[in-house]
């Protein structure tokens, strides 16, 4: 029998990570408002994230242009201003929805790998 061929998972892991940045951040907006390198560095801390300014940015700008995310400037004696998000009233619905799908989906495929089940 040949040897299965060796899948690639960096596709995979980044389409993951992609999805569970946006859930992280609207989450963390939902606790506070906060601006992009307070997010960058929060966010750091998840082992496997792996992110940068870069990355946060296009997506902080996705959700206000959504509506989700509303912004205000508010001037730093150490430099430029800085912009902060919070989540607006359509932001907290978004995020109660992807909060909810988030939990049933990681319980069910909890279930799938905890299962002792074999079907086939």
């Amino acid at each position: 029998m040949p040897a299965p061929p060796e899948m690639d998972l960096s596709n995979w892991i980044t389409q993951l990570r992609k999805g569970l940045l946006e859930l992280c951040i609207v989450s963390l907006l939902g606790k506070r408002e906060m601006y992009a390198y307070d997010l960058v560095k929060r966010l750091a801390r998840i082992p496997g994230l792996v992110l940068t300014e870069g990355t946060v940015y296009p997506l902080l700008s996705r959700l206000n242009a959504a509506g989700l995310v509303e912004t205000r400037l508010e001037e730093s004696p150490t430099g430029p201003a800085r912009k902060y998000y919070v989540l607006s009233d359509e932001g907290k619905q978004a995020m109660n929805l992807m909060q909810t799908y988030w939990a049933d989906l990681v319980n069910g495929v909890n279930q799938l790998l905890e299962s002792e089940e074999e079907h086939g």
